[in-house]
């Protein structure tokens, strides 16, 4: 079974994506902010992180740099999941390591084509 981490610091957006993604047959586990996330992922690497720019502690771009860094055996795939929709957003996420991008709010639909996108859908 595939594993995904959902990373956001709003509940509802990781209790709406885990319904989602449970529905595509993942393994879901959640983080609130990229600090918990990037601690998720040294404990054990998920096969996709769904990822939140904006979040106190630390944030998505934050993390997506500190996970770049780490000495991890492999690289989860990465979709920021955002309400940030500026090119220059979108440039530097990708530029940082995301291999996809999707909008807030987002459906299945939308996801589940993201997944594709990056292998795993």
């Amino acid at each position: 079974m595939k594993t995904c981490l959902v990373v956001d610091d709003s509940k509802v957006i990781r209790k709406v994506a885990r319904h989602i993604l449970e529905a595509m047959n993942f393994e879901v586990s959640e983080a609130a902010d990229g600090r918990e996330a990037l601690d998720s992922c040294l404990a054990k690497v998920p096969d996709a992180v769904l990822l939140d720019w904006n979040m106190p502690v630390m944030s998505g771009m934050d993390f997506l740099r500190a996970l770049r860094d780490t000495q991890l055996s492999s690289r989860p795939k990465v979709v920021f999941c955002t309400t940030e929709n500026g090119m220059a957003h979108i440039r530097a996420a990708i530029e940082a390591g995301a291999d996809e991008y999707v909008m807030k709010p987002f459906d299945r639909e939308t996801l589940e084509s993201k997944l594709q996108l990056v292998g795993l859908a």
